[in-house]
């Protein structure tokens, strides 16, 4: 089974945007040592702790600082542009990096209402989401030279195209597409088991796979010892206490005791969503990994480690590796 790692570029309290972006380049780097196959930067606007807005630009640079490790959108959330220019941003990804892209897409706005007006579009927009994407797919499969629109870099170049999703929807039109399929269980825990049945049992073999693909994503904090691997969680179950506070910040530093920062009930819907998360000593994360992957059937694993300290982050994955990919 693949394993691959989603990056969120984790902006800290004393950090700054280029330092997140080059140690996600060093997460990348080592990570492809270590054997994982795929890695992943999202679309997230106008969030202080988050800093793959530009996700094209901010890929490029991973793809230039690795040499065999696919890198990829998980997503590109395809509302806000123009499926046109997502063509050309990863026709020239390919162009410059070729076998090693690939597009995952998302329905969300990836941000709030009034950012999404600074971006120039409307609510509304994400109900032209299957139809966008068909016209994606038409734009990187091997059509007419004479056609009169055609996206350069992209046109003929084929790159995998995903969708991603945290509910039934993205299942039902992956599996109506015959493209493979990534859910966002690392903090949308509840529809997980209903959209992957909902993706096998819908599956039309395509020209792009002839049998469903699909993934899953989960949390992982692992460190030699289980007590600092709860510490290191704990600026991530900070983060989500924050969101649901409506004041999303840059990522907090860990701490001893939570209850002390927030209430029992902000940390219980905060662990809700992390339902999934492997924490502890390598064996305990392999056991959770492991539990994981056989209650879904995913064919692929993506971890993401939302943590405070990078050297903490490196070794989270490197556990993580050592339990299911060494």
């Amino acid at each position: 089974m693949k394993c691959s790692i989603l990056d969120l570029a984790p902006v800290t309290e004393q950090g700054s945007v280029a330092e997140a972006l080059h140690h996600s380049a060093d997460i990348a780097k080592h990570a492809e040592q270590w054997g994982y196959h795929r890695f992943w930067m999202a679309e997230h606007h106008n969030m202080a702790g988050i800093a793959s807005a530009a996700t094209a630009v901010a890929l490029g640079y991973v793809a230039s600082q690795t040499n065999s490790i696919r890198v990829g959108s998980a997503g590109i959330m395809l509302p806000n542009h123009a499926p046109y220019v997502v063509a050309e941003q990863f026709g020239t990804l390919n162009a410059l990096y070729p076998g090693r892209v690939d597009l995952g897409l998302g329905r969300a706005p990836g941000t709030d209402g009034r950012t999404l007006r600074a971006l120039r579009r409307k609510p509304d927009d994400a109900e032209n989401f299957p139809n966008d994407v068909q016209e994606l797919l038409h734009y990187f499969a091997e059509t007419d030279e004479s056609a009169p629109i055609k996206a350069i870099p992209g046109f003929g170049e084929n790159i995998p195209v995903w969708l991603l999703g945290s509910s039934t929807f993205g299942a039902q039109l992956a599996a109506h597409l015959g493209l493979p399929y990534a859910f966002a269980s690392h903090f949308a825990p509840d529809q997980l088991h209903q959209a992957l049945q909902a993706y096998r049992d819908n599956f039309k073999p395509s020209r792009y796979l002839d049998k469903p693909y699909a993934a899953a994503a989960m949390n992982v904090f692992a460190a030699d010892e289980e007590a600092q691997a709860r510490y290191m969680m704990s600026s991530m179950q900070q983060q989500f206490v924050s969101l649901r506070r409506g004041n999303p910040g840059r990522l907090k530093a860990p701490v001893d005791d939570l209850s002390k920062l927030a209430s029992p009930h902000e940390l219980a819907a905060a662990n809700h969503a992390l339902s999934y998360t492997a924490v502890g000593n390598q064996q305990q994360v392999q056991r959770s990994m492991e539990q994981f992957v056989a209650e879904t059937q995913v064919d692929e694993l993506i971890l993401t480690c939302h943590a405070y300290d990078h050297s903490a982050r490196l070794r989270s994955f490197e556990l993580a590796a050592q339990a299911l990919i060494n």
